[in-house]
């Protein structure tokens, strides 16, 4: 498999004794990934797939809704659990705990800016104290009962970026692989990743690194690797509403075109498919409550959108709402793209 620059690249990737055929990975992502999501972008090319992160605590107290996050079907292997914590104690509970329910991996979050995350110490919180990143890190490896991988950012702030120094400590602490999400927490999502730190992280530890950060196109996810020489890519927002992606970022790398974009009909088509799962999945009302974010992505771009957007989002039962998409795809056939 050789990118249209010329620079061969590993097909196969590794993280431990998961072994994943192409580099191009869905990224965790809160509210967006769960099941249905990720069964979409398997089936779609995604070589592995994140949970959503769950917390620790709730997991130890065995919280419903906290393990409902993590139901999942055999078709989204290889998966990746996600939890987040900042007690090493309880990080190692649940470790334990959700190893035991199956996943391929456990990933820690140590990258999430979000304020109600952060205050606790968790999150992106975790690159101010690399002693504590440490103590989980040990935790959790111990406890866990499959291969545990960290998702970094590039530091606390542009004063402090550390991801290299965070990245040897858990290399150092047994784990496989580590994700890096180059911005800071003070950034936010802010700003641009900068890429240059996934490839300093990548030149100063053995273990596999994932980039992630404005992947945006097929494009920018072979340019990811061919900047940074990191093992695999995440892709995340720019699969919302565009599984789509892993397929023509894989066949970018393999066959130097990338193919032509869904039409509208593909997109109302595989829409009805995700309202179907979302209700299979979390019933017929939050079903069709959470499948509004995923409509409002399918729909972006294409001509006269707006107008049914509007429509689809204010429609709150299911088979109303899943009739319209059929009909709604059915008088797109044939109609292409364009800006709305």
């Amino acid at each position: 498999m050789t990118p249209p620059s010329g620079r061969p690249y590993t097909p196969i990737m590794r993280i431990d004794s998961v072994e994943l055929d192409h580099p191009f990975v869905l990224a965790p992502l809160a509210g967006i990934t769960d099941s249905p999501m990720r069964r979409l972008c398997r089936r779609l090319g995604a070589a592995m797939v994140w949970t959503e992160m769950v917390s620790a605590e709730g997991i130890i107290r065995g919280g419903e809704k906290t393990f409902d996050l993590l139901r999942f079907e055999a078709e989204e292997r290889p998966i990746a659990f996600q939890i987040f914590g900042a007690n090493p104690e309880s990080m190692a509970g649940a470790a334990a705990a959700v190893a035991r329910l199956g996943p391929d991996v456990l990933d820690v979050n140590a990258g999430c800016p979000a304020r109600k995350v952060v205050r606790s110490g968790s999150g992106s919180g975790l690159m101010r104290d690399l002693g504590l990143l440490r103590e989980i890190a040990a935790a959790v490896v111990e406890a866990s009962s499959v291969p545990v991988t960290f998702k970094l950012r590039s530091g606390w702030d542009a004063e402090s970026v550390n991801a290299v120094e965070a990245a040897k400590v858990l290399e150092g602490a047994g784990v496989a692989a580590v994700a890096v999400h180059p911005r800071t927490k003070a950034q936010g999502f802010s700003g641009s990743a900068d890429w240059s730190v996934i490839r300093e992280v990548v030149d100063e530890v053995g273990v596999p690194v994932i980039g992630s950060g404005d992947v945006k196109t097929p494009e920018d996810g072979l340019r990811m690797i061919e900047e940074t020489s990191c093992e695999a890519v995440m892709i995340g927002r720019a699969a919302v509403g565009n599984p789509w992606i892993f397929r023509a970022t894989t066949e970018l790398a393999r066959s130097g075109r990338v193919p032509d974009a869904p039409s509208l009909e593909e997109k109302l088509r595989l829409a009805v498919e995700h309202l179907e799962l979302m209700v299979e999945h979390k019933g017929d009302r939050k079903g069709v409550f959470e499948t509004r974010k995923h409509l409002v992505a399918y729909l972006k771009s294409f001509p006269g959108a707006s107008a049914l957007r509007a429509e689809l989002v204010r429609i709150e039962e299911h088979d109303c709402l899943r009739a319209r998409l059929v009909e709604a795809a059915a008088a797109a056939r044939g109609v292409e793209g364009g800006d709305s």
